[in-house]
């Protein structure tokens, strides 16, 4: 037998041997990188010292001489949860069947409980599906509207939650609102009694950002649902630039509906989304794709897609142990550590111009400056082109700034590295 042959017969039965262990010792096997991950934070001191956060950046590879301040687009995925989904995809390959119908229905069930425990609500309230765009489409196809019934939206939504009313609503007859926020708000108060004057006798929905992605803005959802409940308005909240980044207890904020993409601020797999529904407006909602299981009453209904990619969706459940063991409140912590270093190193800087609110309670982790007198994509261009930093260039609302996202993975001398870049860049 030629010896080619002999080795990849030899590789595919130790392949073989994996597929025929038992599911614990599988289980096991993939989320061995996460666990070694786990391990070295727990081994680290945890009074908040840099290199603790250093050692949280060790587990985010990007590529050589890249530093990466744009998780508010596309978010990184650690080096332990991409061994481990790559371990699942393995899994699913070497014994197809057994694992896309049923073999892991434990396991998918018990990511939905670590998601529900995230945000302070029921299992039962919580669909797995593919991102914040889905999760929009399902609010704005499902909800029963009439002709002249009104949806407020704010200039400064996504295109992904305003293209769905558009396109399911629109046709119908429905109006949508679309208020004007301010860029620098002074308090909650000022941005509540915008959404107050924009309700009106026909107000069905409140759509709204957690977190607007355009300047980091962070809106009063809390204050918002329970003067828009009063009234019997529903409030559907675009969570894609909140979750993960901030501490988000949903039942304290009373939202009815909120729709996340996993990958950015939760660091999962690309592809994988969370959508919350408060079980009283469970109703409103219909499936966007149908498939055998139809009949199912639960918000399962909602993620019903027949062959989907569990892998990625086992991998979200591993990103959460992950981000678990470090801790929700040391996260949003060291967002706000980040935010108030940044904001202080620069706030004198007299070509350097913040253009997001500096209250905590009006932003956290994503905040754009202006380099005064130089044209943002240029701007963008040099940082990327010059330093190796990347971030995101924001013209819309007159901005014509750069916005950076203060990750976990972020450290206080790249900060620095990023503010010496920015200064020469102003002075040149």
């Amino acid at each position: 037998m030629p010896q080619n042959r002999r080795t990849f017969l030899k590789a595919v039965g130790s392949g073989a041997a994996l597929s025929l262990m038992t599911p614990d010792k599988l289980w096991a096997q993939a989320t061995k990188p996460v666990q070694y991950a786990i391990d070295a934070l727990r081994g680290q001191a945890t009074n908040g010292s840099e290199s603790y956060w250093e050692t949280v950046q060790s587990q985010f590879p990007f590529a050589k001489g890249l530093t990466y301040f744009n998780n508010g687009s596309l978010g990184a995925c650690p080096a332990p949860i991409r061994e481990a989904a790559h371990s699942f995809r393995n899994m699913l390959d070497d014994f197809p069947s057994k694992y896309m119908w049923g073999g892991w229905e434990t396991e998918k069930e018990t990511v939905r409980t670590q998601v529900a425990d995230l945000f302070s609500v029921s299992s039962e309230e919580i669909a797995l599906i593919h991102n914040t765009t889905e999760g929009m489409n399902l609010i704005a196809r499902g909800i029963d509207l009439k002709e002249g019934d009104e949806v407020i939206l704010a200039d400064h939504e996504h295109t992904s939650a305003v293209a769905p009313w558009t396109v399911w609503q629109g046709p119908k007859g429905i109006r949508l609102v679309r208020p004007t926020l301010p860029i620098l708000p002074e308090s909650t108060d000022e941005i509540i009694n915008i959404y107050r004057k924009s309700i009106g006798p026909k107000t069905k929905v409140i759509s709204i950002c957690h977190l607007v992605n355009t300047n980091g803005m962070l809106l009063p959802i809390k204050e918002i649902s329970e003067m828009a409940h009063k009234k019997g308005i529903l409030v559907a909240v675009d969570g894609a630039q909140g979750a993960g980044m901030l501490n988000t207890d949903l039942t304290e904020m009373d939202c009815d509906f909120y729709t996340v993409s996993a990958h950015k601020w939760l660091f999962s797999p690309k592809g994988m989304g969370i959508f919350y529904a408060k079980k009283e407006a469970q109703h409103h909602l219909r499936p966007l794709i149908v498939a055998r299981g139809y009949e199912d009453t639960s918000i399962r209904r909602l993620e019903n897609y027949n062959t989907r990619n569990l892998p990625e969706l086992l991998a979200l459940g591993a990103a959460l142990d992950y981000r678990d063991v470090i801790g929700a409140q040391k996260i949003q912590d060291r967002t706000y550590d980040l935010k108030h270093y940044f904001r202080g190193q620069i706030k004198q800087h007299p070509k350097l111009l913040l253009k997001t609110p500096g209250p905590d309670t009006l932003s956290a982790g994503i905040q754009v400056v202006e380099v005064v007198g130089k044209d943002v994509q240029k701007v963008k261009d040099q940082l990327f082109e010059e330093y190796g930093i990347d971030c995101r260039p924001m013209t819309k609302f007159g901005l014509n700034a750069v916005r950076l996202s203060f990750a976990i993975f972020i450290t206080k001398e790249q900060i620095d590295d990023l503010i010496e870049a920015l200064d020469t860049i102003a002075r040149t």
